[in-house]
């Protein structure tokens, strides 16, 4: 975690510090971050009345979605703005946070907002985020630290939320317990072997060949992660009036056609006309894209979107939204 792009707060954990103008250093030379006076990513600041005129999107997200890697105006957020001049997005998306955190930024933030719709895109490694209650970061000096995040937990088939207010104060992997420690997200499945198989360069043939297959926990409906992801997404879903689009966000190796998406698609489309939802499904429409025009969706080292990345999201997403608010 970058502590000069980033701030505390007691229920999300953290946020973007509000009012920031900053170039970070990345692998494409670099972007520009600005943020607004509520502490997201955006060249405006957010205003609860919407404009008469426009159509406004609601939109939330991770890392993928707040543009890790590209400037603002490059982001499939503000290209959709582009696309459809009458449409408003406001982005809340925070880097490094699960869908339950977003849950939680849409009442801390948003739920007064005039809007049209509602989008909420799962980057679908989130699955783990929302069943963990500890987060490894690196720090700016190359430390590994781990920090408290809020967590639901299903009681009687009820949400109930805890680790709020959050603890500021970083943990070394000694001060977690054994039950603790089952609760720590690092950033992924098997993290050190991937780490190993990036330096050699052998990624693409061990994703192929290997049947690696990172998120087991949606092959099965019943599963614990998935029952809280998805109760998550319910509770949040009707606590809204206004239609929702759910976009599970697959992984490079589900859009270079390395990992079957099917299972994952199966789960989301659970939640397929409930409070709302439509579930859209933006595979199909990335896979129209040639291999190598799907492998440049990605940097070379950093699997954020390119600026082709943002491009074709963008342009999936367009037809659903327009069905939506039209």
């Amino acid at each position: 975690m970058n502590k000069q792009l980033y701030e505390f707060h007691k229920v999300l954990g953290y946020r973007f510090i509000p009012n920031l103008r900053t170039r970070v250093i990345h692998e494409s030379g670099g972007y520009l971050l600005k943020t607004n006076n509520s502490g997201f990513r955006s060249d405006i600041d957010f205003v609860e009345k919407k404009d008469p005129g426009k159509k406004r999107i609601l939109l939330f997200g991770d890392s993928f979605t707040a543009g890790d890697g590209v400037s603002n105006g490059k982001r499939f957020s503000d290209l959709l703005m582009k696309y459809r001049t009458d449409l408003e997005v406001l982005n809340f998306a925070i880097p490094g946070t699960g869908t339950d955190q977003h849950y939680l930024s849409y009442k801390e933030f948003a739920q007064d907002f005039e809007c049209d719709m509602v989008v909420i895109v799962v980057f679908v490694e989130n699955i783990k985020r929302v069943n963990s209650r500890y987060r490894a970061y690196f720090d700016e000096h190359g430390a590994r630290q781990i920090y408290g995040k809020p967590f639901f937990e299903l009681e009687d088939g009820k949400l109930m939320l805890g680790g709020v207010p959050v603890d500021p104060k970083p943990m070394s992997r000694i001060d977690l317990d054994s039950e603790q420690a089952e609760h720590l997200y690092s950033g992924g499945s098997f993290h050190s072997l991937k780490k190993l198989i990036t330096i050699l360069g052998l990624k693409t043939l061990f994703q192929k060949f290997m049947k690696y297959d990172p998120l087991f926990e949606y092959k099965k409906p019943g599963s614990k992660e998935w029952q809280l992801l998805k109760s998550v997404l319910r509770n949040w879903s009707s606590e809204m009036d206004k239609p929702v689009l759910l976009v599970p966000m697959p992984l490079w190796q589900h859009v270079e056609g390395y990992l079957d998406f099917k299972p994952i698609e199966d789960r989301f489309m659970e939640l397929h006309g409930v409070h709302g939802i439509q579930v859209f499904n933006p595979l199909p429409e990335l896979r129209k894209y040639s291999p190598e025009d799907r492998r440049n969706f990605r940097f070379k080292i950093d699997v954020h979107f390119t600026p082709s990345g943002h491009e074709a999201y963008a342009k999936a997403l367009l037809d659903p939204i327009n069905r939506i608010l039209n």
